[in-house]
């Protein structure tokens, strides 16, 4: 008596597996860039053959092919792998740019560049006194 094994081909079973989630994302941030596989693998130092290979879900590619997609993606390795981005702090400047007002603000700034000398220190002694901390002189005089 034989054990008989359902005839399943690595694609099928590839569909089901996690390296489909990476060959998904390999080929959406592939076609974000409007290139096709030849022209990443060229970008990669692959074969096309190999980023078709990878974007079905049948394999993974090595460590330091996952650098080199990445970079030709303009993608980080982790957003390529799937992996969930660290939180980080958020600059200053990214903080006034992420407002509305913030922005009025760095242009209106940004606008004092083209005042004569004179007019920008008398800004800036302006925007010091506003900006000074309340309760020295003030208030003494309540």
């Amino acid at each position: 008596m034989y054990l008989t094994i359902p005839d399943v081909t690595r694609k099928k079973a590839a569909k089901n597996s996690i390296g489909s989630d990476f060959g998904a994302r390999l080929m959406t941030f592939r076609k974000a860039q409007d290139i096709s596989q030849a022209q990443l693998a060229k970008a990669a130092h692959t074969t096309q053959r190999a980023i078709s290979y990878y974007e079905t879900g049948l394999g993974f590619p090595p460590a330091p092919l996952v650098a080199r997609l990445a970079h030709a993606l303009k993608v980080s390795s982790d957003e390529l792998l799937g992996i969930k981005p660290q939180p980080r702090d958020v600059s200053n400047f990214e903080r006034v740019n992420s407002d509305p007002e913030g922005r009025r603000l760095w242009k209106k700034f940004q606008q004092m560049a083209s005042l004569p000398q004179k007019d920008q220190r008398a800004v800036i002694r302006l925007i010091n006194s506003l900006s000074a901390p309340r309760g020295g002189s003030e208030a003494r005089a309540s």
